[in-house]
């Protein structure tokens, strides 16, 4: 099996309105790299690849067949709270401040205007999680 670098087994593939809009936000709010990117026909995104970290996600604009769609995602950040920052400075809403857990992880949560969740949480023990 043969899969394309900075992809994972399992790659988040977003279906939005305004998928140019959330790009922004993938790559403003968040801190990815935007690396790829196609337009239908209308101009508006068929596919565009940003790679947040180790993984890439995909993004189309919403369509009648393909209807934009919510998710929750945890993403791994060197700090949580200044990631926490620069998601809420690009139109995030928080959805739960940023503390310290009791499974090993400094975590907050936002809504991105899309109505997605992200838990930012940055991993503050060098060990897996407990069972």
């Amino acid at each position: 099996m043969y899969i394309p670098p900075g992809f994972n087994t399992v790659t988040p593939y977003f279906f939005v309105d305004d998928a140019a809009a959330f790009v922004r936000f993938l790559v403003d709010g968040l801190g990815g790299v935007e690396s790829g990117r196609s337009l239908r026909p209308d101009g508006a995104i068929a596919n565009a690849q940003v790679r947040l970290g180790t993984s890439t996600v995909m993004v189309s604009e919403s369509s009648p067949r393909y209807p934009a769609m919510r998710g929750s995602f945890y993403l791994y950040v060197e700090d949580a709270g200044a990631s926490m920052t620069q998601a809420l400075q690009h139109g995030a809403t928080l959805e739960m401040p940023v503390d310290d857990m009791p499974y090993g992880d400094r975590q907050g949560g936002v809504r991105d205007a899309h109505g997605n969740l992200w838990w930012i949480s940055q991993r503050t023990v060098q060990a897996p999680y407990d069972h």
